[in-house]
């Protein structure tokens, strides 16, 4: 696939011409045209007209030989979300496989959601589940965001990120459990561009800077391997070629590992191909005859097959001129299922396809499986898609049972996930565990290769709560809770009970006229639960918050007293507006004071000023006065986007200026936020040029993301503009800040 060019309708049916026939060919013709007037008075953000887009993603799936299902969907998977056509159209027209594969790929938007983040859940939930059912649905989906990637630079910068984020966080590990490798490295490369661009560019700029070193060591290398296997009579198909790394995981290795550049050693690698599994290990065992192999860098994944079945010999020898080279081995078979993964299995062959078999097949998938479980175990949309990311999207590790069979699990797990992960009874029975032979306690961190032993007792009284914090894994997490709600589900619904009661009791409400049958209930299917018992237990269990039950009995009471109350400050809040325009009052515009903030309302010097907190003006910068509801006048900075509202509303607008511009208190509160690369000492380089300039950090905290950037929130005093800006500008000049800036919150 390339990143560049882009495909014309004419190239891919060039494409699906090779390898499909005549009736098939003529289905993804058909389905063009379908698209092409339905999305022809439509254009993409970059002003291309739309049908490009569907254009690029059937070629993306032709490439992969998708079977014509596939591509057709392809070319249709925005009709029913963007165009006035309906998914019966579709399936008039082209029948219930490829309507189904669309719907899955079909966004919830008609549903309406409390916000952006809970709609995307849904979305991704709905996804993944129609994925579980059929696989080409998420075939389709990575082909579809992987031109939307391509094309990113025709978005805002925030959406850019927020986009890139979520092909990190979901698409990229997507790809990877279903071993599309081709899609998920570009995936990657494509996120990190936007991501964190000047990491980004620096490795291109540092991979361009001594390629071509680098390319004429793995020639060299090739030459040599060449020799080495020459007497082994491998046959004429072999394959030998240098592999470059890709950025992303260049990066990945620098931040994981805490390496610069210069110490990566395998930003290539060289790759043998071959016909049969003897001859990789007839091939493995010429290099290391030949190259001294370095200790624990070996893997055979041809005898332990990846998850997303990915199989590889894997080994890293001191290669010519004694510098480490990693070599890989496979047959022919083997690359593409590392190259296409499961789209291998779904490609088309001999002018047909086995549609049930391949149903089948999706089925056997882990990845499948699991979210299958997910969705069983899991107690809302949010809950479904955190698990997802803890437990199916992480990196794995594989440990064995006593009889030989490997287990998979999210790195981190101890012997209780892993019980659980073999079955429900055994971990709710477990009692301790081996590990290679030897007692362990439950909080040991399983690593790669263990054999771990469960030991298990049928007299066991099951979990004790203590495990939650045993447990790294949601699946096990879920379960443990399963049991507990089962059995203590009579003494959470009085526990439930007697929280609410004494929550309102606090609140200074009476729990006997609030807490009827009938608002009860009304209550429980206010909070999605069958029944107010259901309700009750999982407040008694801890999973949900005594606060906000309270809130949802008393809203009607708080409502009316809230409209009580804003009547009241609206009557204060006009009676204050009308002394302000009495012309005696006007007069005292010569004399008005300073209030104790260092403000003076312009036309009166007996109302109440406070700084507000959204904006924090401070000495120096240009303000605006605005008339709360009986609480006096907030001082906002110009530009902050409430006082900007207040304005367009016609809202009650006051002027008011600084006393002294220069400040005559020496701590105004100033929010900022820093923004750069995650490495060691850059809080103290921080704190060290704030406090070179204010004795006044009034707080401070910090957060880094999963590509190591990291926002920085501070708080600090000064004394007017001009300071502000000398520590801003500071900052700015430690290595590896990208961004200063004030903050409104």
């Amino acid at each position: 696939m390339s990143k560049e060019k882009e495909l014309t309708h004419e190239d891919v049916q060039k494409i699906v011409s090779s390898y499909m026939n005549e009736e098939h060919v003529a289905l993804v013709e058909k389905a063009y045209h379908f698209a092409e007037v339905a999305h022809h008075d439509q254009r993409r953000k970059s002003g291309e007209p739309y049908i490009i887009h569907p254009i690029q993603v059937a070629g993306i799936l032709a490439n992969l030989h998708m079977d014509p299902e596939t591509v057709c969907a392809g070319y249709l998977h925005d009709i029913v979300e963007d165009t006035g056509a309906t998914l019966d159209d579709i399936k008039v027209l082209f029948g219930p496989t490829i309507a189904m594969i669309v719907d899955g790929d079909t966004k919830l938007g008609k549903i309406r959601y409390k916000s952006n983040k809970e709609q995307m859940a849904a979305t991704h939930r709905k996804l993944l589940l129609a994925m579980s059912k059929d696989i080409r649905v998420m075939i389709v989906k990575l082909a579809d965001r992987l031109h939307n990637m391509r094309t990113l630079k025709h978005l805002r910068p925030d959406k850019q990120r927020r986009i890139s984020n979520e092909t990190l966080e979901i698409y990229a590990p997507i790809a990877d459990r279903l071993g599309i490798s081709t899609i998920k490295w570009e995936l990657e490369d494509l996120s990190l561009r936007y991501l964190n661009p000047q990491q980004y560019y620096r490795i291109v700029h540092l991979m361009n800077s001594r390629r071509d070193q680098r390319v004429d060591y793995i020639d060299e290398s090739i030459k040599l391997i060449k020799k080495a296997i020459a007497d082994l009579d491998l046959g004429p198909n072999v394959e030998i070629y240098g592999r470059p790394k890709h950025i992303y995981s260049i990066y990945r290795k620098m931040v994981t590992q805490h390496k610069q550049f210069s110490q990566i050693y395998d930003l290539l690698a060289v790759r043998i191909v071959v016909d049969s599994i003897r001859d990789c290990y007839a091939a493995l065992g010429a290099i290391h005859t030949n190259w001294k192999p370095m200790p624990g860098r070996f893997k055979d994944y041809i005898a332990m097959p990846k998850t997303n079945g990915y199989q590889s010999l894997h080994t890293t020898i001191i290669g010519p001129e004694g510098r480490p080279l990693e070599v890989q081995i496979r047959t022919h078979e083997m690359h593409e299922i590392a190259e296409y993964g499961v789209a291998a299995h779904w490609a088309y062959k001999e002018g047909k396809t086995n549609g049930i078999q391949q149903t089948q097949d999706s089925q056997k998938l882990n990845v499948v499986k699991e979210i299958l479980e997910l969705r069983s175990e899991s107690q809302g949309t949010d809950e479904f898609m955190q698990g997802i990311q803890s437990d199916i999207f992480t990196d794995k590790v594989y440990a064995f049972t006593p009889k030989g069979d490997v287990i998979e699990m999210p790195k981190g797990s101890g012997p209780l996930d892993m019980a659980y992960q073999i079955h429900t009874e055994v971990g709710n029975h477990t009692t301790g565990a081996k590990v290679n032979g030897r007692i362990v306690p439950l909080d040991y961190e399983i690593k790669n290769g263990d054999i771990v032993d469960i030991l298990t007792s049928p007299s066991s009284a099951g979990p004790s709560r203590d495990w939650f914090d045993l447990v790294s894994t949601r699946r096990a997490r879920n379960k443990i809770r399963q049991f507990f709600r089962a059995h203590d589900r009579e003494k959470n619904i009085e526990e439930g009970k007697q929280l609410l009661e004494n929550e309102l009791r606090e609140a200074g409400y009476s729990p006997t006229e609030l807490m009827t049958d009938e608002k009860c209930e009304e209550v429980a299917q206010e909070t999605h639960y069958n029944s107010s018992d259901d309700m009750f237990a999982a407040l008694g269990f801890g999973d949900l918050a005594p606060v906000g039950i309270r809130n949802r009995f008393t809203a009607d009471i708080r409502q009316q007293v809230e409209s009580d109350r804003q009547q009241a400050a609206e009557k204060a809040v006009l009676e204050d507006h009308q002394t302000l325009e009495k012309p005696n009052e006007r007069e005292k515009q010569k004399q008005a004071k300073a209030s104790s903030e260092g403000v003076v309302v312009e036309g009166v010097d007996n109302l109440l000023v406070r700084l507000s907190h959204c904006c924090s003006p401070i000495p120096g910068d240009a303000i605006t006065g605005y008339i709360t509801k009986g609480r006096g006048v907030s001082v906002h900075r110009d530009d902050c986007p409430n006082i900007k509202a207040a304005r367009k509303n016609g809202e009650r607008i006051v002027s008011v200026y600084w006393a002294n511009p220069n400040g005559d208190k020496t701590n105004y509160n100033a929010d900022l936020e820093v923004q750069g690369y995650n490495r060691n000492g850059l809080l103290n380089d921080v704190l060290r040029s704030v406090n070179n300039s204010t004795r006044f950090l009034n707080s401070i905290n910090g957060k880094v993301d999963h590509n190591k950037m990291v926002t920085i929130s501070l708080i600090i005093g000064v004394r007017n503009l001009r300071q502000l800006q000398l520590i801003m500008d500071g900052l700015k000049n430690i290595p590896d800040v990208y961004v200063v800036k004030r903050i409104i919150r």
